[in-house]
């Protein structure tokens, strides 16, 4: 009997599978969006141009503002880390003080966490010289400029998405791009150059003329990868991440036949291989088959769902649920849900104008989607449905004690 309960109990299987059988995955951090390989395959131009936009920072002066975009997963952020992290080694030695530093917009919720990450890796260590609140951003700031002078730092900050940047400073200092271009006309000693890697094409379109003629000193675009370019970077990572054939040929021309639909986005591309090889892996399957790699791609577009779904505040939360229940209705029909929701739940209600203005905010995610009717002379009216299945909400939102009855 004991045995038996051994044999069939989920955590012994597991771990006597993964004792006993052979692991395909050889190097997993080949796989991550943070590695950087030796070789950087067909972005050899993009190399070249922002190598060249930097070069002045070798002959000890000022190299021009800096701005890299293009769609996702093409490649800028390996690139512009790959310089700043070659350039670095060559300055090492040098009497020439030169800071490279880097923060992710996106990753840092505020501003003021954007500006403190810069100061940290500038050498204002302490709480006295920079604190992680209690200052107003222009003081931040003015700290950030007072460092590089003090110095005679020739400071380099990459602002990765900076497009995110844009909401931040809507919320909490429009000036301060302004400021981060136009730094050099306040410092005597030192300087500081801006590169900023946008995601989003129109990006520029959102800036104030000022910040833009200052920012875009020179620009770089990158354009998609082709399907083909996606097929030989997985053959280059697969060498490195993966045990000898243990891909399938047809899975690997899937997995960048869907990435290339996605824009050419080679770092889809490479997760998709990773989920797909974690996935064949645990099955204890011999090699990676194109219905691994379907698998992977729909946990991919699901747990994306999720992650969505789970960030979202209360209330947003039961309007979703509130779309769910009643698909297909109308403003009125929802707000009449949520208001029931909130009762069941012992929340207080917002308005029916705030719930408005929140259903459009979620339309603009894509988890749900609006369409105008016209009702004749009653007028028109807007009616929502989910565009994700309800089964992922319901999933969500199980374990929240709040929502779990009312799912």
């Amino acid at each position: 009997m004991c045995g038996y309960l051994t044999n069939h109990n989920p955590v012994d299987r597991l771990l006597d599978n993964a004792a006993s059988g052979k692991s395909l995955l050889r190097k997993r951090d080949v796989l991550h969006f943070t590695f950087i390989p030796e070789v950087i395959l067909h972005r050899d131009d993009e190399l070249a141009k922002v190598t060249q936009s930097l070069l002045p920072i070798l002959k000890k002066s000022r190299p021009s503002n800096l701005l890299v975009y293009g769609k996702p997963g093409t490649g800028k952020t390996l690139v512009v880390k790959t310089v700043l992290s070659k350039i670095q080694k060559r300055v090492e030695k040098s009497d020439f003080p030169i800071k490279l530093v880097y923060a992710n917009a996106k990753e840092e919720t505020t501003l003021y966490g954007l500006l403190v990450s810069f100061g940290r890796q500038l050498g204002l260590k302490t709480q006295k010289e920079l604190p992680t609140t209690g200052l107003s951003i222009s003081e931040v700031f003015n700290r950030l400029l007072e460092s590089i002078q003090k110095n005679s730092y020739n400071a380099v900050f990459v602002i990765d998405e900076i497009d995110y940047l844009a909401e931040l400073i809507s919320k909490t200092g429009k000036d301060i791009l302004y400021n981060l271009t136009r730094a050099n006309e306040r410092l005597k000693t030192g300087s500081l150059t801006l590169i900023g890697i946008s995601n989003d094409l129109t990006f520029k379109e959102r800036l104030d003329p000022r910040v833009l003629s200052s920012l875009s000193e020179e620009e770089i675009v990158f354009t998609n990868y082709t399907v083909e370019q996606i097929k030989q970077i997985l053959i280059d990572r697969i060498k490195e991440a993966f045990i000898e054939d243990a891909l399938d040929h047809a899975a690997v021309n899937l997995c960048a036949a869907m990435a290339g639909q996605e824009h050419g986005d080679a770092r889809r591309a490479i997760d998709l291989l990773r989920v797909a090889g974690e996935l064949a892996e645990r099955e204890q399957a011999g090699i990676v088959k194109e219905e691994h790699i379907r698998r992977a791609s729909q946990k991919m577009e699901e747990d994306k769902e999720t992650t969505a779904l789970n960030s979202y505040p209360l209330h947003e939360k039961l309007l979703i649920i509130a779309v769910m229940k009643a698909n297909g209705a109308s403003t009125g029909e929802i707000y009449h849900a949520y208001k029931n929701l909130c009762k069941i739940t012992r929340q207080k209600e917002i308005t029916q104008r705030r719930v408005t203005q929140i259903l459009g905010d979620i339309e603009l995610s894509g988890i749900i989607t609006g369409k105008i009717t016209h009702q004749g002379m009653h007028g028109r009216t807007k009616k929502y449905n989910l565009t994700i299945h309800a089964d992922v909400v319901k999933n969500a939102f199980k374990d929240d004690i709040i929502l779990v009855d009312i799912v």
